[in-house]
């Protein structure tokens, strides 16, 4: 190598090692600016604003059953129709059931007739203890005079006997006839016949068939939106058996399924940030914590995971989450059951309670579809009484009725 060369080659490499001390000052000092940046933007932002993408949208699945058994002759509602509460979704065959409500009726009426025969009969009893007791009077005044009259010799001992066996005998008609008027006392009580436990029997037979008849109608228990149609016409159905359901958009909500590590801060009450996949960034949601979830989704899966193995190696669990929707954003911009979406939690405010303190005041669900107005069939129980319970009109002489 030349020696002229030599220094040549010292001061590139020199100078190729300053450049090299200066790119990795430049590199250690751009490493720890996006530390700092990193750790600004987790302390000023990340710490407070605990995020997941395992969040989906869920609601309330409400199954239409019927109450009765049938066969199907009409379904009011198909996938995807708007329903509102308290309409016919499935209509039944109502035969049987009107068949039913007529038996009961004609029983109601029978009763009604058997029961006005039992306070007859106590009429008629009471005027036979009346009878019984005049004669018993009788009896006693006979006996008394003859037994005055005996000591004396005007009557016989032998007529004094009769007197004091008629009395005897007298007694005990007495005696029984106050028996059959106390079992038939017994059978009515201190009640009408309208008010008599076997006709409200029979009255409460009425009401179950009328029941049964109005309930051949399978009406829609809330508001929303027909899901899952399952049943088809002529399929004879049973009670509990699932119709179609019912998704009310107003009560969508979100499970956010979030890290343990998240949820420390996580008070019931925060607001939400939610965007949905299927509208993008452009739509955001907002929302409430509504509750944090007792146990994690491996604690109540189908088939719980078995830690206690040897091979066993530590994954950091998820909790769920339940996130309230504006109902006017869900009005704008309608989800559906299932959807993915990103949710985002704001835990500054980390001053409220992490689990509810008081029961619900009000119920969750409920509705009023299955009420029924009782009065169209008492009106018809009180007219079948009225009916059989009238005074027969009075026939002239010589004529009889039919039997």
């Amino acid at each position: 190598m030349d020696a002229s060369t030599e220094p040549e080659n010292q001061a590139a490499t020199a100078a190729l090692q300053r450049r090299r001390r200066a790119w990795l000052v430049a590199l250690t000092i751009a490493l720890g600016v996006v530390a700092l940046l990193v750790g600004a933007w987790w302390f000023l932002y990340a710490r407070n604003y605990p995020d997941t993408d395992d969040a989906y949208v869920a609601g309330d699945l409400m199954n239409v059953m019927s109450q009765v058994s049938g066969t199907v002759v009409a379904i009011g509602a198909d996938e995807t129709d708007r329903v509102r509460a308290g309409q016919v979704l499935v209509k039944l065959d109502s035969t049987d059931a009107e068949v039913a409500l007529e038996d009961a009726e004609q029983q109601l009426a029978r009763v009604v007739r058997q029961t006005r025969t039992v306070f007859a009969n106590r009429d008629q009893l009471e005027a036979v203890v009346g009878q019984r007791r005049s004669d018993l009077a009788r009896a006693e005044a006979d006996f008394n005079r003859r037994r005055n009259l005996a000591s004396s010799g005007a009557v016989s001992s032998e007529e004094l006997g009769h007197a004091r066996d008629a009395l005897n005998a007298a007694r005990d008609a007495l005696t029984a006839a106050q028996k059959n008027l106390a079992a038939s006392l017994a059978l009515v009580g201190h009640t009408d016949v309208a008010q008599n436990p076997d006709v409200q029997a029979a009255a409460t037979q009425v009401q179950r068939a009328w029941l049964a008849l109005q309930r051949t109608s399978v009406r829609a228990p809330h508001s929303g939106y027909v899901a899952r149609r399952a049943v088809q016409l002529g399929e004879r159905v049973s009670p509990g058996t699932p119709l179609m359901a019912i998704v009310a958009l107003d009560r969508l909500r979100v499970e956010a399924n979030f890290k343990e590590v998240q949820i420390e801060r996580m008070r019931i009450g925060q607001p939400v940030t939610v965007i949905a996949d299927v509208y993008g960034s452009g739509v955001k949601y907002h929302g409430t914590v509504q509750g944090v979830g007792m146990g994690t989704g491996a604690a109540f899966a189908l088939l719980p995971a078995q830690n206690a193995t040897g091979n066993w190696i530590k994954v950091v669990q998820r909790v769920p989450v339940r996130i309230q929707l504006d109902p006017r954003d869900l009005e704008a911009h309608p989800l559906r059951i299932g959807l993915s979406t990103r949710t985002t939690v704001d835990v500054r405010d980390s001053s409220g309670a992490p689990l509810a303190q008081t029961p619900p005041a009000q119920p969750v669900l409920s509705t009023d579809a299955y009420d029924m107005d009782l009065a169209p069939v008492q009106a018809r129980i009180a007219q079948i009484i009225r009916d059989n319970t009238r005074d027969l009109p009075a026939q002239p002489a010589g004529q009889h009725s039919n039997p």
